[in-house]
């Protein structure tokens, strides 16, 4: 890795791979992990905190400001998924209270303060629901003039998991994720189509709960709570996602992914397609366009393939460090 870190500063709602995503960015070498801001998704608002705080601790961070944000989204009331985290929102792996302390300022404060503060411009990455980026946006517009990027997991060209056509992230808070869309700055889109795919074999995972250090033990322990198959050998059952943590491997590796700028926009009508991220995949205008005028969407790079082996490799040398 050449040059200086990429300062990163990351939306979270840990969440078992929101937690793989932040060992990954404490230990990367080419990432300044700057600040971390929690929103409700996975589990409450507070749940995420204790949660994030627990991660760094085992992780060997430094002081890394962590602050509270939004503890439901902008319009629905809050839904979590317990029943894939657990009800702790970590796995239920019985981990001990985090000995530090959140920032005493709010999400979005902190947000404003160390995007501004940076050096250099920051690489913003949600992995949760948008609200806190679009409370940020909306009340400090100002802050998009040192954001370089905002890698986000969210959406689905495909197939959603939330609803047949919305994924978790967005469907949680459509509005949010609409206002993310209008930021005027890059966007990278790392949604279930590549997010789905990045699996850690369960050799590998037995390998790292083995270790007697705590961010890699605990490494393993997550991607053994999120099996992508059952049954055979404890090394078999074990193989794990990475989930979120794909996103952050982009940020240090965009080599790995490959994307195309397309339209997206975000179905905010209620219904059965709220939530749903709709990318215009299509080679020229059709029907609707010709006969009732052309639409802005936003313009998203958006991820639709991934190299999994290059992905693996980079995560497991990075939280084994």
């Amino acid at each position: 890795m050449t040059g200086e870190p990429i300062p990163v500063i990351i939306d979270c709602d840990t969440g078992v791979d929101d937690a793989l995503a932040l060992l990954f960015a404490v230990r990367h070498p080419g990432l300044d992990l700057r600040a971390v801001t929690c929103v409700a998704g996975n589990t409450d608002v507070d749940g995420v905190v204790r949660n994030t705080l627990t991660v760094l601790e085992r992780a060997g961070a430094p002081d890394v400001p962590v602050a509270r944000g939004a503890e439901r989204p902008l319009i629905e009331p809050a839904r979590s998924a317990r029943h894939v985290h657990g009800t702790d929102g970590m796995g239920d792996l019985g981990l001990p209270a985090p000995t530090r302390a959140p920032a005493a300022v709010d999400a979005v404060t902190l947000l404003h303060r160390e995007i501004l503060a940076s050096p250099r411009p920051v690489t913003l990455v949600p992995t949760a629901p948008l609200t806190n980026i679009a409370l940020l946006l909306r009340t400090h517009p100002e802050v998009t003039r040192n954001i370089e990027r905002i890698v986000f997991m969210g959406g689905a060209v495909a197939v959603g998991n939330a609803t047949p056509v919305a994924e978790f992230n967005v469907w949680h808070d459509p509005e949010a994720a609409a206002v993310l869309l209008t930021a005027g700055v890059p966007i990278t889109m790392y949604g279930l189509d590549v997010f789905q795919r990045v699996v850690v074999p369960g050799t590998e995972v037995h390998r790292l709960r083995a270790s007697d250090e705590p961010g890699t033990r605990l490494a393993g322990d997550l991607l053994a709570h999120r099996p992508t198959s059952q049954g055979g050998p404890p090394e078999a059952e074990e193989a794990g996602g990475l989930g979120d943590a794909g996103a952050v491997c982009a940020v240090a590796d965009p080599g790995g992914l490959t994307t195309r700028l397309l339209p997206v926009e975000v179905v905010l009508a209620p219904g059965p397609a709220r939530g749903q991220t709709v990318v215009d995949r299509r080679p020229r205008p059709g029907e609707s366009e010709i006969h009732g005028g052309r639409r802005d969407h936003a313009l998203v790079d958006v991820a639709l393939e991934v190299d999994v082996d290059r992905y693996v490799r980079l995560y497991l040398e990075t939280v084994g460090r």
